[in-house]
């Protein structure tokens, strides 16, 4: 329940459906000897997919060849 304009309201229909759910990113913490075609593979089973990766994780990331031991980056899921 919201805060605020509460009053009277015993309940909250709460019965929403959603139709089409965004699929839900992981987190990756970087080790050492890690770089996103690794990465890439592990997660998506190819490594050509590092540049997904490397999008979703700028501007933390200026170049998909510099990651750091101890970044957490997220990992989008590939409808």
């Amino acid at each position: 329940m919201a805060a605020g304009n509460v009053q009277h309201v015993d309940k909250a229909d709460d019965q929403l459906t959603v139709l089409n759910p965004t699929p839900v990113s992981q987190c990756h913490t970087v080790v050492s000897g890690d770089n996103l075609l690794k990465i890439a593979d592990k997660y998506y089973g190819n490594d050509a997919q590092n540049d997904v990766i490397f999008e979703a994780n700028k501007p933390m990331l200026k170049s998909p060849d510099k990651i750091y031991p101890g970044q957490v980056l997220r990992i989008p899921a590939v409808a």
